[in-house]
């Protein structure tokens, strides 16, 4: 829950969704099955040219239908398309989505290097036809049938087991080494960590929904569902003009994320193309932390006292010495009393890079609910995930501070944890991980 912002990124850019195309009956991240008929139908200008998306006047457009059909352009919402081929993974530096899925995945007993390759192709293309909008390639089960792409993402790691269980011990990056333990983690161990991981996000919960059952039947007996988490955001469109996120406890969360507009973003980030080992180019490590807010206790505090717990003003947040949100903590200002404006053990004041040796991360979260319990409490809070170039250099630093003095601590409670590799993005013709598992 560190004090940064996710990046006020525009919405992915459209571009053209391919058509269904005959097939061989083996198929590549580019192919799609002979006869599968996209599972929506668009119809643009006169009901020539498909759906025209943006300034740039890209057109979405589907398979016509044998017989005439009145169709009606998608919304916004349900056009906006991210791209699965690319220099790094989906899922990333995309605008945040108003849902997602986490789920890890064990391999199988007696499944190895060779079935995770299969595993990883199968969810490759699988991954790529949903993002365009397009049905599965085999048995789709048409939950998301009227529905576009919705800025559908899914992003695809690797844990510290995969590594083993692959024979590829060798291959496995020194910055998947396990995280160390932190004096406030309350970690389910069978909630944390697996072989294989991923993550799931659009702005529209069915075809968030569709693509998590996609994958799940995907992984067949080559692997098995370790857990799984579900998270939402704020819908687009929800506020009169874009802004940092809210989370459950009703504060502005992640002013300072660090932007893709900055000159050290991808430095930060991502792996560098020279980077070690040579199929994390371009890559990047997600930290992901089931953060329970202990609600019922957050919010028996006053509005003034939550304001010194993180460290700025929960209407608009701004820091507490004063100015909009953007502005610059002044970390030395006192009252008239000569107490500190910004408390010592603010949550805001602890997370900033300046106080952690540069240290930094892009915070790209979901909140979650799941349920009241028995007492009346709410199993809520925050699904954290966050990417950066080495979690030695970004998360852990910053994790050690908090855990040694964040008011925000005694309302939250870390309860599960996982680190994970996640290589760069697919080209053409290429399924993800496959310079690791082919190499």
């Amino acid at each position: 829950m560190a004090d940064q912002s996710t990046p006020g990124t525009s919405a992915p850019s459209a571009r053209t969704a391919p058509s269904p195309e005959a097939s061989s009956g083996t198929s590549s991240p580019g192919d799609a099955p002979q006869g599968v008929m996209s599972r929506r139908r668009l119809l643009g200008t006169a009901g020539a040219t498909g759906l025209t998306l943006g300034a740039a006047g890209a057109a979405v457009g589907y398979a016509a239908a044998p017989s005439p059909v009145r169709t009606v352009p998608l919304t916004s919402v349900g056009a906006d398309m991210a791209m699965f081929h690319g220099k790094h993974q989906p899922g990333i530096t995309t605008a945040l989505q108003a849902r997602g899925h986490l789920v890890a995945f064990d391999l199988t007993a007696g499944a190895g290097r060779r079935e995770a390759a299969a595993l990883l192709r199968r969810w490759s293309v699988t991954a790529r036809r949903l993002m365009a909008g397009e049905a599965a390639a085999h048995e789709d089960t048409d939950i998301a049938r009227d529905a576009g792409p919705s800025s559908l993402t899914v992003t695809f790691g690797f844990g510290h087991s995969f590594f083993a269980r692959t024979g590829l011990e060798k291959q496995r990056p020194v910055a998947l080494d396990p995280l160390p333990d932190f004096s406030s983690d309350r970690l389910d161990k069978a909630r944390s960590d697996g072989d294989l991981w991923v993550q799931i996000g659009a702005n529209d919960a069915l075809v968030a929904f569709h693509a998590l059952r996609a994958v799940q039947k995907d992984a067949g007996a080559a692997a098995r569902v370790r857990w799984q988490m579900n998270g939402f955001n704020r819908s687009p469109g929800a506020t009169a003009e874009p802004m940092t996120a809210r989370n459950l406890m009703g504060q502005v969360d992640g002013t300072r994320n660090p932007k893709p507009s900055e000159p050290d973003f991808d430095g930060r980030i991502f792996v560098p193309a020279s980077g070690t080992p040579e199929w994390m180019a371009n890559g990047s490590y997600a930290v992901v932390r089931r953060i329970r807010m202990l609600l019922d206790d957050w919010e028996k505090l006053s509005g003034k006292a939550q304001e010194d717990v993180i460290g700025r003003k929960k209407a608009d947040g701004a820091p507490l010495s004063g100015g909009t949100e953007t502005t610059a903590m002044d970390l030395d200002r006192t009252d008239a009393d000569g107490n500190l404006v910004v408390p010592v053990n603010a949550h805001a004041r602890i997370t900033r890079p300046d106080q952690n040796g540069g240290a930094a991360m892009l915070r790209r979260p979901f909140s979650f609910h799941d349920g009241i319990g028995a007492d009346g409490t709410s199993d809520a809070g925050l699904l954290f995930v966050c990417w950066q170039a080495d979690p030695v250099r970004g998360f852990v630093p910053v994790q050690r501070k908090l855990d040694r003095g964040d008011a925000l601590s005694t309302y939250i409670r870390h309860e599960s944890s996982g680190l994970f590799a996640v290589p760069g993005g697919a080209a053409e013709g290429e399924y993800v991980g496959q310079r690791l598992l082919e190499a």
